[in-house]
C-alpha cells in the first residue's frame, strides 16, 4: 500500500516538473494569477461592424452576417448614390522614400507605399452626415529597406467640387506600418469613421468628393499656432 502511493506521489511530481519545464501552463504564458479566470469583457473591445466589413472585403472574405440586434439598433447607411464618391488625388497615389533622405533612386530605396483600393459607407443622424472609409495601401519594400515600424503620411479631405472649390474636412494621418521581417510586398488597411459634416441640400451632395492621398509635404509642415493675444494698452492715468 505504501509503495503505490509513492508511486502516485512520484508521478505527479514529474508531472508537475513537466509542465514547468515546457512552460505549459496557462499561468506561465499569459502571466496572470488565476488562468481560469476569463478576461473582462472591456479589456479587449470588439471591432466595429465597419471594421469587419472592410477586413473582409480587402482581403476577400465572405461579409461577416449581421445580427438582428445590430440590424434593429441605431441609424442604417443611406444608398451608395446618396454618398460623396471617394477617389484618390492626383499624384498623391504613391509614396516612397530614400535610405539617405534624398532623391529616390532604384539603389536607395527604402520603401515604396501605394493606394489600392478604397471604399466607403454613408450615416446620416438628423441634420448630420458621416462619411465611414476604408483605405487599402501596398507597401514593397526596396534594397535599401528592412524590417521595422514606418509611418505613412495619409491625408483624407471632402471637397465640394465646381468652379470655386471648397474644403468642407480634411485631416492628415500617421499612418504606423509595420514591415515584417522576409516580406517584400505586403499590404496595409487605414479605416476612419468619424468624417462628419453638416449635410448640404441634396443639390449640393452631389458635388462632394472625398479624396485620399500620401501627403509628404503636409507632415513635414510645423503645427499652426493660436494666434498670440494683442497686448493690452497701458491704462491712462487719472
Amino acid at each position: 500500500m505504501m509503495r503505490a502511493e509513492n508511486t502516485r506521489a512520484g508521478r505527479a511530481t514529474a508531472l508537475a516538473l513537466a509542465l514547468l519545464l515546457c512552460g505549459c501552463s496557462s499561468s506561465g504564458l499569459l502571466g496572470s494569477s488565476q488562468p481560469d479566470a476569463a478576461p473582462p469583457a472591456g479589456d479587449v473591445p470588439r471591432p466595429s461592424p465597419f471594421r469587419e466589413r472592410m477586413a473582409a472585403l480587402f482581403s476577400g472574405r465572405p461579409a461577416p452576417a449581421q445580427s438582428a440586434t445590430e440590424a434593429e439598433a441605431g441609424p442604417k447607411p443611406v444608398p451608395s448614390d446618396d454618398c460623396p464618391v471617394m477617389d484618390v488625388r492626383s499624384g498623391a497615389s504613391t509614396y516612397a522614400v530614400a535610405a539617405q533622405g534624398g532623391d529616390v533612386t532604384a539603389a536607395n530605396l527604402r520603401y515604396q507605399a501605394t493606394i489600392a483600393r478604397t471604399a466607403r459607407e454613408c450615416w446620416v443622424l438628423g441634420q448630420t452626415m458621416t462619411v465611414k472609409v476604408g483605405v487599402q495601401g501596398r507597401m514593397i519594400l526596396g534594397p535599401a529597406g528592412g524590417p521595422g515600424e514606418v509611418e505613412v503620411p495619409l491625408r483624407l479631405a471632402l471637397v465640394r467640387e465646381g468652379v470655386e472649390p471648397r474644403t468642407i474636412w480634411t485631416k492628415l494621418y500617421q499612418v504606423s506600418v509595420s514591415i515584417p521581417p522576409g516580406q517584400t510586398n505586403f499590404p496595409f488597411v487605414h479605416i476612419e469613421e468619424d468624417l462628419s459634416f453638416p449635410m448640404p441640400k441634396p443639390a449640393e451632395l452631389s458635388a462632394y468628393v472625398v479624396y485620399v492621398g500620401f501627403d509628404p509635404a503636409g507632415a513635414k509642415q510645423p503645427p499652426k499656432q493660436p494666434p498670440k493675444p494683442a497686448p493690452k494698452k497701458p491704462r491712462a492715468a487719472g
